[in-house]
């Protein structure tokens, strides 16, 4: 059986008009789509600096004066946060801006038409798009996790501080040390604030832990 090819019917005014909307749309693609990431990025840049502007607002400083383990989960939320904000960065210039690197279009394939300009501007704006997607959410879970780490380090546990056990005739207090004033060291205690006259003082030592030690208070 032989087949024959046969001209379709005559297009309408309608099916002209929509294949220049479409060619139209398709001239107007990639750079739609560079304006879009242009705008992200720079939204998304404000955001993160608006962030580690508010982080550096209040709160602790020093990681090292976090409890563990929080101080090590600090510091590993701060590098997921890092290397978000890194892939997003990348992801958006590349969605902005396109590859670092001249385009290279493949030959045409045996019995097809080559590919034009719309075509390889019709394929960079799929990769534009693709790469704005993921710059966005890479961006977005940078902004997440960096705000779980301030959050963290400002409400986190703090490391405990030095503890003194102090002996007298009358007992062996231990406690952080809050004050000395006319002779007397004020200690925050399990049972509350405990004042020792220091002339009546047998032994002052530095301790890492009052749970140790017998009979402190």
């Amino acid at each position: 059986m032989t087949w024959r090819a046969r001209p379709g019917p005559a297009g309408t005014p309608a099916d002209r008009i929509a294949a220049r909307h479409g060619r139209l749309l398709l001239h107007q693609e990639l750079p739609r789509v560079r304006e879009s990431a242009l705008a992200w990025r720079n939204g998304l840049g404000a955001l993160l600096a608006g962030l580690i502007g508010f982080g550096l607002l209040k709160g602790r400083t020093d990681v090292g004066a976090l409890a563990a383990p929080y101080g090590a989960v600090v510091g590993g939320l701060l590098l997921c946060a890092l290397l978000c904000a890194v892939g997003g960065a990348v992801l958006l210039l590349r969605a902005a801006h396109g590859r670092p690197a001249a385009s290279e279009l493949p030959g045409p394939a045996p019995g097809t038409l080559p590919a034009g300009p719309v075509t390889a501007d019709h394929t960079e704006a799929l990769h534009a798009a693709r790469a704005l997607t993921r710059g966005v959410l890479a961006t977005l879970g940078c902004a997440a996790v960096l705000t779980a780490a301030v959050a963290l380090t400002w409400y986190g546990p703090a490391k405990d501080g030095p503890r003194i056990a102090v002996t007298t005739p009358t007992g062996s207090p231990c406690g952080e040390p809050l004050r000395t004033a006319d002779g007397r060291l004020a200690l925050r205690t399990d049972a509350g604030e405990v004042t020792v006259d220091l002339s009546t003082a047998v032994t002052l030592r530095a301790v890492a832990s009052c749970a140790a030690l017998p009979g402190s208070s």
